[in-house]
């Protein structure tokens, strides 16, 4: 038979809980009115009612509570519903580290490790972990899967011109934008005209993979152009590059390179370019590490001091895309 937990309902602007453990019919008011501190408040009350202390609060927390809190705390939501739906109601008080590493092995028997990390044990361990913060159940440590990194090639300024001589306005405009920002593809597609300023030769970038920072882009003539000329509407809200995922820029991607009879290199690899290619043009390692929103890396910042100031370090690299090739001059454009 299942075990029977409290569970919680809004009367007015506070949760209240009810329902029956080891017999005892149980209700009452949380006294919250956020729907987060109310859930923490009963997986409390719950543990202190089936133990008689405070410490049972640390082996009856389940995976699903546990879960709640952690969005409720406006955490990073990435794979976090797929754990939950495998670990459901399990007290965390059970899952292990080794538990943890074969659910990763159950739900990706296929994948490499960086897979098995990334959406399993870093999103199970952080939502365990969030809820020790709460000094609802102990840390967990899982160690990871041994990840095999491959060597990928950093597309060039000569790729990408190659690249937007055979694409649409925007897919290039895409790929030019990813090289000389350094932005993440999600980053990119992410970025709307009213996030643009070509007059002023900026943009917003919003750091999504590293805790939803913004950082301001410096745009080079070259990436100027190309965006003034996206064709179409440019609502304040609209998509500057018209996709509106990763999956839906792939194949128009893939078909780009193949009528071009360049490498087949990944969105990534402009990334990997835009820092490439300005380590190579003599910018430091801690400058490049700035303006292309990486996450802090102490060790670099103590081995090559402190970055540079100047955000139009980009330009260095922009010059040497020849857009009269692929594009037109849409000065009118840029002062409207």
């Amino acid at each position: 038979m299942p075990r029977k937990r409290l569970t919680i309902f809004r009367r007015g602007e506070v949760w209240h809980y009810r329902g029956t453990i080891a017999g005892r019919r149980i209700r009452g008011s949380t006294g919250h009115a956020d729907e987060g501190e109310a859930l923490k408040f009963v997986a409390v009350k719950e543990a202190e009612i089936r133990h008689g202390n405070p410490a049972g609060k640390k082996s009856d927390l389940t995976f699903a509570q546990a879960a709640l809190l952690y969005l409720q705390a406006e955490k990073p939501t990435r794979y976090v519903h797929k754990v939950a739906a495998y670990w459901k109601n399990t007290p965390v008080h059970k899952i292990t580290s080794g538990a943890v590493r074969q659910a990763a092995i159950t739900l990706h028997p296929q994948a490499p490790g960086a897979t098995r990390n990334r959406q399993i044990i870093v999103p199970t361990q952080a939502i365990i972990n969030h809820a020790a913060a709460l000094d609802l159940c102990p840390h967990l440590k899982v160690k990871r899967f041994p990840v095999v990194t491959k060597k990928k090639a950093p597309a060039t300024a000569e790729w990408i011109e190659a690249f937007m001589a055979n694409s649409s306005p925007h897919l290039g405009a895409l790929a030019c934008f990813m090289f000389l920002t350094g932005a993440r593809i999600t980053e990119a597609l992410s970025v709307t005209w009213g996030d643009v300023d070509l007059a002023a030769r900026r943009a917003v970038i919003r750091q999504g993979k590293i805790g939803g920072e913004e950082r301001r882009a410096h745009l080079p003539p070259a990436l100027v152009v190309a965006i003034a000329n996206i064709p179409g509407e440019r609502a304040p809200k609209g998509r500057v590059f018209r996709y509106s995922t990763y999956h839906t820029a792939k194949w128009p991607w893939r078909a780009a390179i193949a009528r071009a009879g360049i490498e087949d290199l990944t969105f990534h690899c402009c990334r990997h370019g835009f820092a490439t290619a300005m380590l190579h043009a003599g910018v430091d390692v801690i400058t490049v590490t700035k303006l292309g929103g990486w996450k802090d890396a102490k060790h670099v910042f103590s081995t090559y001091g402190h970055a540079m100031q100047d955000d139009t370090l980009a330009d260095r690299i922009g010059t040497r895309i020849d857009t009269a090739k692929n594009v037109v001059v849409a000065n009118q454009r840029v002062k409207s």
